[in-house]
């Protein structure tokens, strides 16, 4: 999946490489408004967007994390 943003797709890729339970805790960080440095860089709109993109990818998985 692409967002036609190159920054956040670069951040979805990074953060999806540190494994399942890890994007879930992004997940939850963004929703709370958390400043991680995993966010650096990115506005509120990029956050929204970055949230939403791993909250789409995360619903193929639903509730299983294995990693």
């Amino acid at each position: 999946m692409t967002t036609g943003n190159a920054q956040i797709d670069q951040h979805v890729e990074t953060l999806c490489g540190h494994g399942c339970r890890a994007v879930r805790e992004y997940i939850e960080a963004l929703r709370s408004g958390q400043e991680l440095p995993q966010f650096a860089g990115l506005d509120g709109v990029e956050r929204a967007l970055l949230r939403q993109e791993l909250e789409n990818i995360m619903a193929v998985y639903g509730d299983k994390c294995e990693i």
